[in-house]
């Protein structure tokens, strides 16, 4: 078997490595548009802060190791056209010279791109991009970037569009490094993954370590500042007091990502939800012999079906799978439930499933109750609250969110994976209180936090249901 597998980020290293796993006689091609290949683009926060000390120690794996396993890796290489019928992937090097490589299966792991909002001065025919400290980032080349515009350009403040994960993250980073950090997000919290009650504590959290939060703002256009400004651009925003200036030597635009889709549907694939390639639960498009995995793809979600919801852990398992079913096999992905968590300086936020709105819209009666539980017993020393919301259905009892909120070291991960086990298996609110979960004082208690979370959804709910 020839298979070749485009992309070279988690979905089409997953692809490959899965398949020289199952066949050490396949031949196997990976075609990586830059020179990084199986980089953790999560990680380049903590490369940014410093936390992680050398860019390459965010390599998942070296090259060195990828080739010993048996792949080829076509390093600076762009794939440009699929010819379906013949079963050719038309790419160019770097030096612009185009080559056909025969395949008897494709996996596309494309990825996504960094959205582009229509902000004045980012878009238009002469955008400010890095050398005048405009980033989007999304890539190695972008975090090169960044960097070159902290190191070289005297950067003292930053400015952040976008307070999701990556927003966050950077804020963060960036604020580790001795700059002053402005953060504006349109919507009108942070954090819009969560709910309010939760974004609100992450503001907090924010403002805590001196970062200057703009919520319910739009920044309208990004330009050069005059002479003599405290910074080296200017940005313009519209918010409930009107539209203010902020000066900023790096402006940071993080708003989301978009399916990166063009190779696969220029061959003729069908796409979906989002502009994604439409793919089965086997990862197989609608063109023969090419299959589809990672950030490019529609997603099958446990709870509500068919979406777009681009996360690692997401693009290792379907990359996984496209790499099996590409060498004849007949697995299944078995769905994501959006499962998250990032770090906010001292704090962890985290949600696994739907909220509220998000369950009403896929047709569940839900209810969503907010509590607080400590990580361990109070009587030992350092012990933290978490903030909870469960959602759950009304008259099924069926879990299906929770989100999180706590210290860093409240384990708030492992007790989102514990929701995340929980909704995935289909079990009820009422069944997480049988979980045997364990416990001693300094790490837990006899009732974990998710069980007394559990618990005061079992109580509202019920009173809420006598009152109907």
């Amino acid at each position: 078997m020839n298979i070749v597998a485009v992309g070279g980020s988690d979905a089409g290293i997953s692809a490959a490595l899965r398949t020289r796993e199952l066949d050490s006689g396949a031949d196997v091609t990976v075609v990586v548009a830059d020179a990084y290949p199986n980089f953790s683009i999560c990680g380049i926060p903590y490369y940014v802060s410093g936390e992680v000390t050398h860019w390459r120690h965010l390599a998942h794996r070296t090259t060195a190791d990828l080739e010993a396993t048996g792949m080829q890796l076509r390093l600076d290489t762009v794939a440009r056209r699929i010819d379906v019928s013949d079963h050719k992937l038309l790419v160019t090097d770097a030096d612009g010279r185009e080559e056909l490589l025969a395949y008897d299966a494709l996996v596309v792991g494309t990825g996504a791109l960094p959205v582009r909002p229509p902000i004045t001065g980012l878009t238009g025919p002469e955008p400010l991009g890095p050398s005048d400290g405009v980033h989007l980032l999304h890539s190695m080349g972008d975090t090169f970037a960044v960097m070159r515009t902290l190191e070289e350009g005297d950067a003292h403040s930053a400015l952040i569009v976008g307070a999701g994960y990556v927003g966050l993250e950077m804020a963060e980073a960036l604020s580790a490094r001795g700059l002053s950090v402005t953060q504006i997000e349109q919507l009108p919290e942070v954090l819009p993954t969560v709910d309010p009650e939760l974004g609100t504590l992450v503001h907090h959290q924010l403002v805590e370590h001196g970062v200057e939060v703009r919520c319910a703002t739009r920044v309208a256009g990004i330009e050069r500042a005059p002479s003599g400004a405290v910074g080296r651009l200017a940005v313009r925003a519209a918010g409930a007091d009107g539209e203010t200036v902020h000066f900023a030597d790096l402006v940071l635009v993080v708003v989301g990502v978009r399916p990166d889709s063009d190779l696969a549907a220029g061959a003729g694939a069908d796409l979906g939800v989002k502009g994604a390639i439409a793919v089965d639960r086997r990862m197989r498009t609608n063109l023969t012999d090419v299959f589809a995995a990672g950030d490019c793809v529609n997603t099958h979600h446990r709870l509500v079906g068919t979406t777009y919801l681009p996360l690692g852990t997401t693009a290792h398992k379907q990359g996984r799978i496209a790499g099996e079913n590409a060498l004849g096999g007949n697995r299944e992905f078995a769905g994501s439930l959006g499962t998250q968590v990032v770090k906010i300086f001292d704090m962890a936020a985290a949600r696994t499933g739907l909220r509220d709105h998000e369950a009403a819209a896929a047709g569940f009666d839900p209810v969503t109750v907010g509590c607080e539980a400590d990580d361990h017993k109070a009587y030992y020393p350092d012990s933290h609250r978490i903030s909870m919301r469960y959602t759950g259905d009304r008259r099924t009892r069926q879990l299906l969110g929770v989100q999180l909120f706590g210290h860093r070291h409240a384990e708030v991960a492992k007790r989102i994976d514990i929701a995340a086990t929980a909704i995935f298996h289909g079990m009820s609110v009422d069944e997480i209180n049988d979980l045997d979960l364990s416990y001693t004082p300094p790490l837990g208690s006899p009732w974990d936090a998710v069980q007394v979370g559990a618990q005061a959804w079992v109580r509202e709910s019920s009173t809420s249901q006598s009152h109907d």
